[in-house]
């Protein structure tokens, strides 16, 4: 299955300091959050860190998918630390 393009022309359009202070406000919300609210909020992240991951994962050099991909695990594993 491949990304629309309408859905590829959306993510070049995208601010990039934009995106990073909206990541940024979600990430500290889930970490400051209690319980099951901040891994819902983690989670959603991951969600679309998994998105961002999988559309651009043809034009993406080996170490960018290899880092990539420790960040993912590595907030998949702050969620189930954050929900128990």
């Amino acid at each position: 299955m491949q990304p629309s393009d309408s859905l590829l022309r959306r993510l070049s359009k995208t601010n990039p300091t934009a995106a990073f202070v909206a990541a940024l406000v979600v990430m500290l919300a889930g970490l400051f959050l209690p319980g099951i609210v901040g891994a819902a909020l983690l989670f959603l992240l991951a969600l679309g860190l998994a998105l961002l991951t999988y559309t651009t994962w043809s034009v993406q050099k080996a170490s960018t998918r290899v880092l990539r991909l420790i960040i993912l695990a590595l907030l998949l594993a702050v969620v189930v630390a954050k929900a128990i």
